[in-house]
C-alpha cells in the first residue's frame, strides 16, 4: 500500500489571478499545490474565474477539479473568503454573502499575530479599469493570446532542449510604462494603508508577487502581492508568524504529485452542476 503523503500545514493562504476558464491558467499546477497543503484559511483575492473571457467551449476538467477541491475544503472546516476582482466583478453584488465557513466580500481586514492586514484585489487603483473598461477587456484578450503564443514557443523550445521563457513577463519588464504602473500601484496601496493605520496591505491584480516594506513621510507598511497562476504560479502563505511567497516552480513536493489522467477533457454543463452539488450533499465517511 502506498504511504499517504503528509500535507504541509499553513495558517493562511492568499491566492489571486487564477483566471480559470482561460488558456493561460495553470490549473493542474494549482491543483497539485492545493493537494500538498492543509490550510486553516484561504483568501481567494479576485480574478479566480475569468468571467470576461469565460466560454462553455473551454472548461477543462482540471479547471473543474480546482473548483471542486476548494469547495471540498469547506467540509473540512477550512474558512474561505472570496474577494472579488475585476474579472469576476459580477460577484460584487453578492458582497456580504455568508454560508457556513464561506464568505464573499470586496475587501477584508484580518488580525494577523496582533496586527491588521488589509486585503483586497487592487483593481480600484487601475485608471484603465475605472474609465475605459472596454479597453481593459481588449487588453485581457491580447494578454490571453500572448499566453497561447507563449505555450507554442515553449513547446518548441522544449523540443530543442532549451529553457522555457515568459513572453508576457519579458514584455512587462521591458516596457517602462508597465514598470511605472507597478511601482505606482504599490505606492498608492501603501500610502492608503498607512493613512488608515494598517500594518499590512495585501493585493493581487498586477501579477507581480512581492513582499516588501514601503516607507513614506507618513510611516511604513508591509506591502504583499500574491502574484498569479498564469505566469508566476505563486501564492502568499502565512505560517509560523511570518509571510512568505510560495513559488510552484521551486516546490519539488507539489510538482511530484500525480493527478488523474485526462484532466484536460471538457465537461458538459450537466456534469459541472452535478459535481458542484455533490460537494455539498455528499457526507464524508
Amino acid at each position: 500500500m502506498t504511504k499517504k503523503r503528509k500535507k504541509r500545514e499553513v495558517e493562511l493562504v492568499v491566492l489571486s489571478d487564477i483566471h480559470l476558464g482561460t488558456y493561460g491558467c495553470h490549473a493542474e499546477e494549482l491543483l497539485r499545490y492545493l493537494k500538498s497543503i492543509k490550510p486553516k484559511k484561504i483568501i481567494l483575492n479576485g480574478d479566480i474565474i475569468d468571467m470576461w473571457q469565460f466560454s462553455k467551449r473551454y472548461w477543462p476538467k482540471s479547471h473543474m477539479q480546482v473548483v471542486k477541491h476548494i469547495t471540498s475544503l469547506l467540509t473540512k472546516n477550512t474558512k474561505i473568503i472570496y474577494l472579488t476582482g475585476n474579472h469576476d466583478e459580477m460577484l460584487r453584488k453578492f458582497a456580504g454573502f455568508r454560508l457556513g465557513t464561506f464568505t464573499i466580500d470586496n475587501k477584508v481586514v484580518l488580525k494577523v499575530n496582533g496586527q491588521k492586514a488589509w486585503v483586497f484585489h487592487g483593481d480600484i487603483f487601475d485608471v484603465t479599469m475605472q474609465y475605459s473598461k472596454w479597453l481593459a477587456k481588449l487588453g485581457a484578450i491580447g494578454y490571453d493570446t500572448l499566453i497561447l503564443l507563449n505555450a507554442s514557443v515553449n513547446w518548441l523550445l522544449n523540443k530543442l532542449g532549451r529553457e522555457k521563457i515568459s513572453l508576457s513577463k519579458r514584455v512587462k519588464d521591458s516596457v517602462k510604462g508597465a514598470v511605472k504602473f507597478i511601482n505606482d500601484f504599490e505606492i498608492t496601496a501603501a500610502e492608503i494603508a498607512i493613512q488608515n493605520g494598517y500594518d499590512y496591505v495585501v493585493c493581487g491584480h498586477i501579477h507581480q508577487p512581492e513582499i516588501k516594506t514601503i516607507e513614506t513621510d507618513k510611516g511604513s507598511v508591509v506591502y504583499l502581492n500574491s502574484g498569479d497562476w498564469v505566469e508566476n504560479l505563486t501564492a502568499l502563505e502565512y505560517a509560523n508568524n511570518s509571510w512568505t511567497i510560495y513559488r510552484y516552480f521551486d516546490d519539488p513536493v507539489a510538482k511530484s504529485i500525480k493527478l488523474p489522467k485526462r484532466l484536460r477533457d471538457k465537461m458538459n454543463n450537466d456534469e459541472i452542476f452535478r459535481d458542484l452539488v455533490s460537494q455539498f450533499v455528499t457526507k464524508k465517511q
